[in-house]
């Protein structure tokens, strides 16, 4: 991260750029302005609530996928509260009806079911249905929700049959992307319209979901505000809603790591006090290979290593990297756009030590430390 001393960060530690979250938010805010929709944080992406505060002066409020999320963006976002999830429990629901504004239904049967929970807010809480568009816009099958035999989302046949949208519902749903620029947007919004069109001209809002890459570099961001304009146009739907997670903080949170030990088997191996398991667990799950600063493609530069966690996984492998030096224990290590799923979905899995969380600002120079882990939050789990 560009003018923080490596030596200032207590590894392992996540941290994350003020400077380059709020160029984020400056583009998400013209998106707005542009378009009149709404853009809610998605906090499955990133749930740093110390930040939360400076994130509120843009956004206009959060997502939520369980109880403890909307109560997180209720006592620390205090905007818009709008909660889903693939089916709720009794209990969950009635705690997201004392702390949500929107709530979305991912079956006609979990509406039918839940009437008698849910009337008494009618007209306090705006009502919503989930839709499966039926039409896939990610790479990798684990994160496409869309894709065949998807549990999410009602298909437009089995709208048919039930008899249309029932009364009660202000609002659709859908999310089919996946860290996609704006014509993967064009091409769901055909297959939603084609769909479920005869039914959007009664909605109060729809909400086009997450996976919007809107910060990215190349994301054009101008057919976006079309698309949104003129679906607004063509339909009459008083509100639109933006969810996205990553694009708050795309390229705005590094992962600084110490080199632990060096070994040799076939290749040269640098176990790491992070995790790929543990603290990254995306690096396996996607899969992917995060960019390090001052490494490269193997070959790229002299010195070739594995970069490894030190979890007991025989796959706990960060990937293989070139450096233009040897490295050596002690050395630390940067791991790049590190804030998004992240912090969200670190585990302590062997009890290994989770990173701490702390913020810099790149214009400022002003470094926090938020929190700090210890052996009580891995024991107070079990």
């Amino acid at each position: 991260m560009l003018g923080l001393d490596p030596a200032r960060v207590p590894a392992p530690c996540f941290v994350l750029d003020l400077a380059a979250m709020r160029r984020n938010l400056a583009v998400l805010d013209s998106v707005r302005k542009r378009t009149g929709a709404k853009i809610l944080l998605a906090q499955k992406a990133f749930s740093m609530y110390h930040v939360y505060g400076e994130i509120a002066r843009t956004l206009d409020g959060c997502c939520a996928s369980s109880p403890h999320e909307a109560r997180l963006a209720k006592e620390e976002f205090r905007k818009e509260v709008h909660s889903f999830a693939a089916a709720f429990s009794r209990q969950d629901l009635k705690e997201l009806l004392s702390c949500s504004d929107h709530i979305v239904f991912n079956s006609l049967s979990q509406w039918d079911r839940f009437r008698d929970l849910t009337a008494p807010y009618q007209g306090k809480i705006s009502f919503g249905l989930r839709c499966n568009p039926e039409h896939s816009e990610a790479d990798v099958d684990l994160y496409s929700p869309c894709g065949p035999n998807s549990r999410l989302g009602i298909r437009s046949a089995t709208l048919k049959e039930y008899g249309g949208i029932p009364d009660g519902i202000e609002g659709l749903h859908f999310h089919a992307l996946c860290q996609r620029n704006s014509d993967a947007l064009a091409r769901t919004l055909a297959a939603f319209e084609e769909k479920f069109g005869e039914y959007i001209p009664g909605m109060k809002w729809v909400n086009f979901g997450g996976g919007h890459h809107i910060t990215r570099a190349d994301y054009d961001v101008d057919l976006l505000c079309r698309l949104i304009t003129s679906f607004r146009e063509k339909y009459g739907v008083e509100t639109i809603y933006l969810e996205p997670g990553e694009a708050v903080v795309l390229n705005a949170g590094s992962l600084y790591a110490e080199i632990l030990d060096i070994t040799h088997n076939q290749t040269d191996i640098a176990v790491m006090n992070v995790s790929a398991e543990c603290h990254t667990p995306d690096v396996l799950e996607m899969p992917y290979r995060p960019e390090i600063v001052n490494a490269g493609l193997p070959g790229e530069y002299p010195y070739l290593y594995r970069l490894a966690g030190h979890s007991c996984l025989a796959g706990d492998i960060m990937g293989d990297y070139s450096f233009p030096e040897p490295l050596k224990v002690g050395d630390r290590i940067e791991l790049l756009d590190m804030a998004l799923y992240s912090m969200v979905k670190t585990n302590t899995f062997n009890g290994l030590q989770l990173p701490s969380i702390a913020s810099w600002d790149s214009e400022t120079g002003v470094f926090c430390l938020h929190r700090e882990f210890s052996y009580f939050d891995f024991k107070s789990r079990l």
